[in-house]
Parts: structure tokens; sequence; C-alpha cells
């Protein structure tokens, strides 16, 4: 059955490929973005890939703020299903952590309470694995998992994400009419539709680039966009993923070994394979103090259980190397 989707920062990576996939599904899409003029582009990313043309007929925009209430309520007209997946995700830390905290769990929150105020009583809120995995918890992490502000390796758009979801069911649980699902992505990776493809692809870029003299042994949970789109399409068409948290990760890997895979598979590219080893790691922390925000991450490999994503929502995870691979391709153009 076709419905009528709000979908916020429509303009972002995950954002676009959920769109296709709703429009390619018979769907009617409403798009929110901060700056009208970008509603061009995500037309055109969205118009060589749409099974038939005439699907860009149920596309719109709307101009939408997360930090002003102006406009949330009568952009929810006639809408089915809110997918809030607009959340600031900067390549470095923030000066406030508030420039974080404040739009993501704001946002989250005026999303919610126009839904409730139209009617709309469902809503797929796009979170993260890093709302999870900041725990010193033995084993894989699940979705029964919180992550600990204080915990060393929590991070300002950890604690952003943390926040912002703990709303989002505090809000449900005070006015159970709206039936929540979240989606908890790791690292997205996979093929943009257009170069506008925001921070989570500046890690390969920046890898492909050579940019850094050696890398800390960090690692990630990696998911292909594409996995993270039907997701999200899942948890909407399946009423009974209301009141659950769906951990989107296909496999981990260390920045070193990312670097390895895509030296091996791009040769023409002078990409650094160096470890920096942890004591120099420490000395360049005392001058820099990105650096020494991630050091409690370095030779920490998290792991994730999806079990529930792929029996619940029937996802079959594309291999961490082949969403890799798709990212490497498109950025090297």
């Amino acid at each position: 059955m076709s419905q009528t989707v709000l979908l916020t920062g429509v303009t972002g990576f995950i954002a676009k490929r959920i769109a296709l996939d709703l429009l390619n599904a018979g769907h009617r899409v409403r798009g929110t973005l901060r700056s009208p003029g970008r509603a061009t582009e995500v037309r055109a990313a969205l118009r060589p890939r749409l099974n038939e043309p005439a699907a860009l007929d149920r596309f719109e925009t709307v101009p939408l703020d997360l930090t002003a209430d102006d406009g949330w309520v009568a952009a929810m007209d006639g809408v089915d299903v809110v997918m809030h997946t607009a959340s600031p995700f900067p390549m470095s830390a923030p000066k406030s952590e508030d420039d974080l905290i404040r739009p993501a769990v704001d946002g989250t929150l005026r999303a919610l309470r126009a839904a409730r105020t139209a009617g709309v009583g469902r809503v797929v809120l796009t979170s993260s694995v890093v709302a999870i995995e900041a725990t010193d918890t033995d084993g894989p992490h699940t979705e029964e998992h919180w992550s600990e502000p204080d915990h060393p390796r929590s991070t300002p758009y950890g604690r952003s994400k943390t926040r912002a979801e703990r709303a989002a069911w505090d809000f449900v649980a005070e006015h159970p009419e709206v039936a929540l699902t979240a989606i908890n992505p790791a690292l997205v990776l996979g093929t943009p539709l257009d170069r506008h493809y925001g921070t989570s692809l500046r890690v390969v870029e920046r890898l492909m680039g050579g940019k850094d003299p050696a890398l800390p042994r960090i690692g990630f949970g990696i998911v292909d966009v594409a996995d993270i789109s039907a997701m999200h399409l899942a948890a909407m068409d399946r009423p009974e993923t209301a009141g659950k948290r769906y951990i989107g990760c296909a496999g981990t890997m260390t920045m070193p070994e990312i670097a390895r895979r895509l030296a091996a598979a791009h040769p023409e590219r002078r990409i650094t394979t160096r470890v920096a080893p942890k004591w120099l790691l420490r000395l360049v922390a005392l001058a820099d103090p990105a650096v020494r925000g991630i050091l409690p991450s370095v030779g920490h490999l998290p792991r994730f259980d999806n079990a529930r994503a792929r029996t619940e929502l029937g996802i079959d995870f594309v291999p961490v190397e082949t969403a890799l691979e798709r990212a490497a391709r498109a950025i090297a153009g």
C-alpha cells in the first residue's frame, strides 16, 4: 500500500538513498531541507536511478529547520510515516558539545511533537551504534546496550545521538499513540547517489588521498547504505518492529585494515598504510585535542550483533569489503 513519508534531512547521504527506495517502492516522499535551493540537487540525484521517470512526481520538498518550530506541523499534513534522519554529523569535534547535542535532541523532539500534533502515528528514527557501543560490555553489543556518557570512548557526537534517541524513547513512553522504531547504523559506506555525500564517506576519501603519514588503530563497524535504507523501509512496513532498536552493521575493520584494502584495490593511489604507535599518538595529543579525543578508542575493535535486523527485518547484509569498495569507486570517480 502506498504511503506518504515525511523524510527529514533529505539532502543527506542516507536520506537520499531512502528517498530513492521509497519512490521505487511506490510511496510518496516529502523531503525536508534547511536550504530550499538544494531541492534541485536532490532531484538530480534521484532522477537517473528511478525505476520510472514519473516516480519523481511523487517527490516534493519543504524547507524546515531542526532548530525552529515554524512549519513542522503543516509539513505533516497528509503524512502517514515520519522518517527522521536529520542530525549534525561533523568530521571534527565542535568547539562546544551543545552545537551537536542541542539540535540533535531538540530536532528529534520537534519532529515527534509535530507528528503527534498532526496525528501521525508512525516514526522511524535514524540513530547510530554510537548510542550503543560506549560501554565495557564483553562480547558483541546488542540493542539492549546503551552508551554511557562518561565512558572514555564516548564522544560529543556519540553523546548527541545517545541523548537524542533517549529523548525519543522518553517521548513515546509518555505518548504511546506514536509508534517508534530506531535504526542504529554503524559507519555507513556504499555508493552515494551524487558527490554530496557528507561526512561518513570522508573517512574513505581522506584515506584515498594519503593525507596522513600514519593511521591510528581505531576500529569501525561498517554497513552499506543500501542496507540501512532497506532497514528503514522494512521497519515502516512491519508494525511489529515498533518499540524496538535495530543495529545496522555488517562487520568491523580497523582504519589500517581499511587502508590496506584500499591500497591493494587502487595501487595508482598513494594510500598510507603505516600504523601510528600509541606512544606517538599520546605525544601528539598533548597539543592536538582531536587526537586526544580518539586515544581511548585506539586498539579497540567494536563488535555488534546484527541478528535482530537479519531475522526481524530480513536484511542480508552486504559484506564490509563490498561496501568499502563501492564507496572507493564512487570517490575515485
